[in-house]
């Protein structure tokens, strides 16, 4: 499951945030398997999509991440939960999207092949309300 300023993500919604504040962003990790997986990364990459089937990766200047946009994980014990906090600040307005992917320490065959499908997560920044 993906959480975005504590909203429930997937496909069909877009998640409302205002340029400057702090949006925290949650991960969790659910194995359904019968062993542990891991060591592997989590990385948070935001763009932008134009729509034609071009994106924009080059958003140093519109957003930033307080902290990192890396998880670290050593490992998620079978039927157990992992979550994984961080956030985001948007300097801009517009519409993103956070593309979210998974960095094996050579166990792909063990990580589960529903965390690849995570849900594209929408964001749209707008100006603060006066």
């Amino acid at each position: 499951d993906i959480l975005v300023d504590g909203k429930l993500c997937d496909c069909d919604i877009v998640v409302d945030c205002k340029v400057g504040d702090p949006i925290p962003l949650e991960v969790k990790l659910t194995n359904r398997s019968k062993h542990s997986v891991g060591p592997f990364a989590l990385t948070v990459t935001p763009y932008q999509d134009y729509q034609n089937g071009v994106h924009n990766y080059e958003l140093q200047d519109a957003i930033t991440f307080v902290g990192s946009n890396t998880f670290y994980i050593d490992s998620v014990k079978p039927t157990k939960d992992s979550v994984y906090f961080g956030a985001l600040l948007f300097l801009y307005t517009g519409d993103f999207y956070l593309n979210i992917k998974f960095h094996e320490d050579n166990c792909s065959r063990e990580l589960p092949l529903s965390w690849f499908c995570l849900p594209s997560v929408h964001i749209r920044a707008m100006e603060p309300v006066a």
